[in-house]
C-alpha cells in the first residue's frame, strides 16, 4: 500500500486524536499497520477485527484514498413533525378531556389517545412551540379528602 507523506500525516493524526471518533481512529490504526506491511494475522491481534474487516476498509482506502475511511451511512433523518400530527394532538388537548376520567392530559395519555403514531416527547415539543400546559388548562385533580 502506497500512501503519500501528508495521507500518512493525516492518519496518523486521526489515530492518535482523542476527540473523534473511535471507529474513524481505528480505521487508521489499520491502515497504517497495513503500511507497516504487517500480516493479516498481526493486525488480528492489535486490533481485535475480523478479514472482514481489514479487507472492507482497505478496498475502500484503495478506492477513494483517506475519504474512503469515512463511514457512509449518513444517520436516519431527523424525525419531522407534520402539521397534520400537530394539529390533531393541539385539537385533541384542547377540545377534549381524557377518555379515562382524568382533569388533564399526560403526554402519554394522548400518545394513547392518537394511537401511538407520535412519541410523548413530539407531544411535549408541540405543547412547548405553542405554550399549551394541559395541567392548567381547566380546575385541578382534587385528592381524596373531604375538606
Amino acid at each position: 500500500m502506497n500512501l503519500t507523506e501528508t495521507e500518512v500525516m493525516g492518519l496518523q493524526r486521526r489515530a492518535d486524536a482523542r476527540t473523534e471518533r473511535a471507529d474513524s481512529a481505528r480505521h487508521a490504526r489499520l491502515i497504517l499497520l497495513r503500511t507497516d506491511g504487517l500480516t493479516w494475522a498481526e493486525i488480528w491481534a492489535k486490533l481485535d477485527c475480523s478479514d472482514s474487516y481489514i479487507d472492507r476498509w482497505s478496498k475502500r482506502l484503495a478506492a477513494d484514498r483517506l475519504a474512503g475511511l469515512f463511514a457512509r451511512h449518513a444517520g436516519r433523518e431527523r424525525y419531522k413533525v407534520t402539521d397534520r400530527i400537530e394539529a390533531r394532538a393541539l385539537a385533541r388537548t384542547t377540545k377534549h378531556k381524557p377518555a379515562d376520567g382524568s382533569t388533564h392530559w399526560s403526554t402519554r395519555k394522548l400518545v394513547a389517545e392518537l394511537g401511538g403514531d407520535i412519541s410523548h416527547m413530539t407531544v411535549v415539543r408541540i405543547w412547548a412551540k405553542h405554550g399549551i400546559k394541559p395541567h392548567r388548562l381547566e380546575g385541578y385533580l382534587a385528592s381524596g379528602r373531604n375538606a
